[in-house]
């Protein structure tokens, strides 16, 4: 069974397990403590969730985890985008999984003040905007990362528009995303890069990698990787973990970690405390 099917296959029955309200009654009486409505992975919409009640067992368990409508709990987005519906839609899908978005705006200077009042976890930011509809959203998010390190950003953008991702990409890729206006339509997608980026981590749309991989020079200084290690390099540069990559090239964590090895070997990056491999790495992606 793959790897989607099996995820439907636990969701379903975790439902089930949880008695869902849709789920049926119980063969006996039984209390039932009522958890919540969640959007459970592989499910088409949300389902009521209860916990069974006895005697012989636990009462007391953690919050339910890797749920949709959970991804965004504990993090505050601003959010700016000139196009109200979008705007609102985009506002609209964040709270659903559980963001709280704080403050809408729709300029760069609006943002920029929403920003300095409330500290967002992360600003989400449209390119083109107000007045001249060129790059204000870039220019915001270099301000955001220069004056409010603590609040990580994530650009969107309609068209792939590499030069600009290169741009936010040079000096850091931690607390920063750039993600085609596309990938909201998969919201689940959407709202595990907004919580990655959020966290710390990046997210680079894998249409502007797949830009940048075709735009090398006869000196790629990504001559001597293997297309198995640029594989391995090109979801790293997306902002993927080991194990996220595992999943996506259907192989073992070991295998990627040895990938990953080798690519910081052949790119010359030794180990040291000053300076982040995973990031330079990516760094000379980009800049290759």
């Amino acid at each position: 069974m793959s790897a989607r099917p099996r995820r439907r296959f636990a969701a379903a029955l975790l439902c089930h397990l949880l008695l869902c309200a849709t789920g049926g009654a119980l063969a006996a009486p039984a209390e039932q403590q009522w958890i919540g409505e969640f959007r459970l992975e592989g499910l088409p919409a949300a389902e009521r969730i209860h916990q069974l009640l006895a005697d012989d067992l636990p009462r007391d368990f953690p919050p339910l985890r890797n749920t949709v409508s959970m991804l965004g709990a504990g993090i505050t987005v601003a959010l700016a985008d000139d196009t109200v519906l979008l705007r609102e839609g985009i506002a609209r899908l964040l709270a659903d999984s559980g963001f709280e978005v704080i403050a809408q705006s729709g300029n760069p200077e609006d943002l920029l003040r929403h920003v300095a009042m409330h500290k967002p976890s992360v600003a989400i930011v449209d390119i083109r905007m107000p007045p001249t509809h060129t790059d204000e959203g870039i220019q915001a998010a270099r301000e955001i990362r220069k004056s409010f390190p603590d609040t990580s950003v994530l650009v969107l953008s309609q068209y792939v528009e590499a030069a600009y991702a290169m741009d936010l990409f040079t000096d850091s890729t931690e607390g920063l995303g750039y993600l085609l206006k596309d990938r909201v339509a998969d919201v689940e997608e959407f709202a595990t890069a907004v919580r990655r980026v959020a966290e710390g981590g990046s997210a680079l749309d894998p249409a502007v990698v797949g830009e940048l991989l075709g735009r090398r020079r006869q000196d790629d200084p990504l001559g001597q990787l293997t297309p198995r290690e640029r594989e391995v390099l090109e979801f790293m540069a997306e902002g993927r973990s080991n194990q996220a990559i595992a999943d996506r090239m259907f192989v073992t964590l070991r295998a990627v970690e040895k990938h990953v090895t080798s690519i910081f070997a052949k790119l010359s990056l030794p180990a040291t405390t000053d300076d982040h491999r995973r990031v330079l790495a990516v760094l000379v992606f980009l800049q290759a």
